[in-house]
C-alpha cells in the first residue's frame, strides 16, 4: 500500500452510534482490510479489497453533504499508510474527525487534533493478545476507550483493565455484543461497582437492525 491510494469499502452518512458522539449526524468512511478476526465481527464485508480511491477523492466524496463530523473506521483504518493523510485534510478542511481503530495499532500517526476511538479487545474476541499496551501511553486528553464486551467474564475482565491502568479519568466506554450480552445486565454490573464507565449501546442497530449496511 502507498501513501497515495486507500481502499474503500464504503462512504455513507447516518447517526452515529457510538462513543460520546452518539446522536450525532456523521460521515462515515469505512475503509478495507483488517488484520484481526474478532469472534463477534460485524463487518466482516470489510475484509474485502474494496474500492480504490485517494485522499482527495474521499474528500469530494464527504463534500456532497453539509456535516462536519467525520469518522474513520475499518476494518483496521491504520493499515493504510495514505490514513494520516486522509485525517490531515479533513482537519484543516475544518471536519471534526474521529478514527475507530483497533488497540493494537501504533495511534502514534494520527493527526493529534483527531480523536481516537481505541478499541481494546476483551478476551472473548480471541484477539486481546494483539493489544499493544503502550497506547494508553499515547492517548491524548480527548481521546476515548472502548471495550466490546460478550460475557460477564468479559466485564470483569475490562474492568479490572480500568482499575489497575486507572482509565478513571478518561472517557471509558462498555459496549454489550449485540444479541450476545444484554445490556440491562451490563448496566446492573456497572452500578453494583459503582465502576466510572459510560453504558454505550449501539444507537444505529436500535434505528435499523444489525443487518443493514450504510447506517
Amino acid at each position: 500500500m502507498s501513501d497515495d491510494v486507500l481502499y474503500v469499502a464504503e462512504i455513507f452518512f447516518s447517526i452515529q452510534g457510538e462513543s460520546t458522539y452518539s446522536g450525532e449526524p456523521c460521515l462515515f468512511v469505512r475503509l478495507s482490510g483488517c488484520d484481526l478476526r474478532c469472534a463477534w465481527c460485524d463487518t466482516t464485508y470489510a475484509f474485502s479489497p474494496g474500492k480504490r480511491m485517494t485522499p482527495e477523492d474521499v474528500e469530494t466524496t464527504l463534500s456532497r453533504w453539509r456535516c462536519n463530523l467525520v469518522e474513520i473506521t475499518g476494518g483496521e483504518p491504520l493499515l493504510q499508510p495514505a490514513v494520516p493523510r486522509l485525517i490531515r485534510r479533513l482537519l484543516d478542511a475544518g471536519k471534526r474527525v474521529l478514527v475507530e481503530t483497533g488497540g493494537h495499532r501504533d495511534i502514534s500517526v494520527v493527526d493529534p487534533r483527531a480523536v481516537v476511538i481505541l478499541d481494546i479487545k476483551c478476551p472473548d474476541s480471541r484477539m486481546s493478545r494483539y493489544n499493544d499496551w503502550t497506547n494508553l501511553q499515547r492517548l491524548r486528553p480527548q481521546d476515548q476507550i472502548k471495550f466490546v464486551l460478550a460475557s460477564r467474564s468479559d466485564y470483569e475482565w475490562a474492568r479490572d483493565v480500568a482499575r489497575s491502568r486507572r482509565l478513571g479519568e478518561r472517557t471509558v466506554l462498555f459496549s454489550p455484543v449485540w444479541s450476545t450480552l444484554e445490556p440491562r445486565l451490563l448496566a446492573e454490573w456497572i452500578l453494583e461497582d459503582e465502576l466510572p464507565v459510560r453504558l454505550q449501546l449501539p444507537l444505529h442497530k436500535i434505528l435499523w437492525g444489525p443487518e443493514r449496511r450504510g447506517v
